[in-house]
């Protein structure tokens, strides 16, 4: 694969990485050793940096040069010691035998992730309001990470990546599949407990979907002993300590959310800024006029409107924007919601009556109570929810004073 900027490969051995991406076609290619590499990244402004055999304090170094760069310049180290204070330092562990078997699998994942940053910042361009709309901060903020283990080590790994980022507990295969298909995940960590054959069959599943094929797995654990691997680009195999694991796994999972992000910023651009680029719902300014438009409608053709709030009370912000993106995913195409600034959810059901609204809310907020999760990672998040329907009376204001001040709890 062709880039029009460089990747830059950085090392001192005599059979540098660089030489596994010239055969794989990766061009243009440029070697350069450590005590050049600072001036080169300078002059070349690579694409993509790839480094070998650096100790800590120099990778730190490269590590902060790259991540000023703008769009996204990944950042590949192979065989990382420890990755502790390096958030942009992707790691790719090599075979036994020393051989790069995912590097270009890795890299040109890596880089589709640049391509994107890239194509916001152009559709962004000089517009104050739409440079806005862009959401800051670390993206490993929103990230949630499925963790996949039934094993003694399962404890210390929830805990070592709750630190880090939202997770969600898995202690099969198949509940693991649930999870993957009703909500956005950022990455995929297996532990003990599952023989090879499980094993391999779910990371199978993973390289044969497409949704899943750039989600990074982290095998740890009895799990890292396995050795027949499928061609996923961005998995990796970790021993040590579940310290260890997540601070291998965070970078990647980190890649991944910043992906997910500028994915829904790209959306929200499409759709003319009308959508939260945090949570793909409606903004609270486009949800106001589509809710007044659909009151105004309703009372001029009949039939029904129905409206519900879901509350999640004192839940951090990381769980209120999971379960918005959740909700986005369940809730039927005619159908339209926001996250408001109190971090409740409002939903608008079009042409729907008191009783079919009661059954959807009910089955969102099942949905929710089972897979959220607070900050202990320990007591479920149970949302509140209040539901209303347009009366002849109602105005666009009335309805929503209705959903604020109503005591009953529809679904809970």
């Amino acid at each position: 694969m062709s880039q029009q900027a460089s990747v830059l490969c950085i090392t001192d051995a005599d059979v540098p990485a660089s030489q596994a991406l010239a055969d794989l076609g990766i061009f243009p290619l440029i070697d350069t050793a450590w005590y050049d590499a600072d001036e080169a990244i300078a002059r070349l402004q690579p694409a993509a940096v790839v480094v070998m055999d650096g100790d800590d304090k120099r990778l730190a170094a490269i590590a902060a040069q790259v991540e000023a760069i703008s769009p996204y310049v990944p950042l590949i180290t192979v065989d990382p010691v420890t990755l502790t204070g390096l958030p942009n330092v992707l790691p790719l562990s090599t075979t036994a035998d020393g051989r790069f078997d995912r590097l270009g699998a890795r890299l040109n994942a890596a880089l589709r992730v640049r391509t994107l940053h890239a194509t916001v910042l152009r559709r962004i361009g000089d517009d104050a309001a739409l440079q806005g709309q862009v959401p800051t901060g670390d993206p490993l903020d929103d990230a949630t990470v499925l963790l996949i283990g039934r094993g003694a080590s399962y404890p210390a790994l929830s805990i070592a990546l709750g630190e880090r980022m939202g997770v969600v507990g898995a202690l099969s295969i198949e509940a693991a599949a649930k999870h993957l298909n009703s909500r956005d995940l950022d990455g995929v960590v297996i532990g003990e407990g599952f023989s090879h054959r499980v094993i391999d069959a779910f990371l199978t599943v993973l390289h044969e979907d497409p949704r899943f094929r750039d989600l990074p797995a982290v095998l740890s654990g009895a799990a890292a002993a396995f050795t027949a691997l499928p061609p996923l680009p961005n998995l990796e195999v970790v021993s040590g300590t579940p310290e260890d694991v997540a601070s291998h796994a965070a970078p990647l999972i980190r890649q991944h959310a910043f992906d997910a992000r500028l994915t829904r910023v790209l959306q929200s651009l499409e759709h003319g800024g009308l959508l939260d680029a945090r949570t793909g719902l409606l903004t609270p300014e486009a949800f106001e006029a589509d809710f007044a438009k659909a009151v105004e409608d309703t009372h001029k053709r009949g039939g029904g409107l129905s409206a519900a709030r879901i509350n999640f009370g004192v839940a951090p912000e990381r769980v209120r924007f999971d379960a918005a993106r959740i909700l986005g995913r369940l809730m039927r195409r005619m159908d339209f919601a926001t996250l408001q600034d109190d971090g409740a959810v409002i939903l608008t059901f079009a042409e729907t009556d008191l009783r079919t609204a009661h059954m959807i809310v009910r089955r969102l907020a099942s949905v929710l109570k089972q897979t959220m999760l607070g900050l202990s990672h320990e007591a479920r998040i149970t949302p509140d929810v209040t539901l209303v329907t347009l009366l002849p009376k109602d105005t666009p204001a009335s309805l929503i004073e209705r959903l604020r001040g109503d005591d009953r709890r529809a679904a809970s």
